[in-house]
């Protein structure tokens, strides 16, 4: 590494800051993510375990402003309507195309045995194109569908990292037997959506450990065999 890309580097990382926590049975990743100077910080995928994501965003020291979801899925939207209410800040995302999904979170829930979850509505809907912001972070939005109708991808260009949420994870792709869900379409998001962003991207996801876009791009099986 260079002196100039170790500044850059060093730069990158003074402006934000994340911390993930581990959520409910499934291990989701809850992401609280927020921008360095100020300490606006916005919390990814509240899945459940809600004073679990309390503790870490008092732990953090930040001040949370937004929640952003990247899918419907009760393993990323199980807290969501207690959280909101608990910060009284609103959510944005994902694709109009989960909206089913989040108004039947209890039934959901129930699948698994959740208690305590909600049915809730978005305050925002979120489209391609479409642009978030968190402090002066601006992150672009992708909408990626394929393990569920209304997948989005939040990615910040001058960070060169991303929330993928579970379209691609470190090694695997999300999964696509769930109603909504196509393998076919899901690897047509990553081909034509996340492998653009460049093999410099790091990302996070929705389950795991987080890799780069070029790593997956190299190892991926999923991705390799369609290349």
């Amino acid at each position: 590494m260079t002196r100039q890309t170790e500044t850059q580097a060093t730069e990158d990382q003074a402006k934000a800051g994340a911390m993930i926590v581990p959520v409910t049975l499934f291990e989701q990743n809850c992401t609280i993510l927020w921008h360095e100077p100020s300490k606006k910080a916005v919390v990814i995928d509240p899945g459940g375990d809600v004073p679990k994501i309390l503790e870490a965003v008092k732990q953090a020291g930040v001040t949370v402003e937004k929640i952003w979801l990247t899918h419907g899925h009760i393993d990323h939207v199980g807290g969501a309507a207690e959280l909101r209410d608990a910060l009284k800040v609103p959510i944005e995302g994902p694709h109009q195309a989960d909206a089913y999904l989040l108004a039947h979170v209890v039934e959901s829930g129930a699948r698994f045995g959740m208690t305590g979850v909600r049915d809730f509505v978005s305050d925002r809907y979120l489209e391609e194109g479409e642009q978030v912001k968190i402090g002066e972070l601006t992150f672009d939005i992708l909408h990626c569908p394929g393990h569920s109708p209304g997948s989005v991808v939040y990615f910040n260009r001058e960070l060169r990292f991303a929330h993928v949420g579970d379209v691609l994870f470190n090694g695997s792709v999300g999964r696509t037997d769930l109603p909504g869900g196509s393998h076919e379409t899901l690897i047509k998001s990553i081909i034509e959506k996340l492998l653009p962003l460049g093999d410099d991207v790091g990302f996070i996801c929705g389950h795991g450990a987080g890799s780069s876009i070029g790593q997956e791009r190299r190892t991926n099986p999923f991705i390799t065999g369609e290349l």
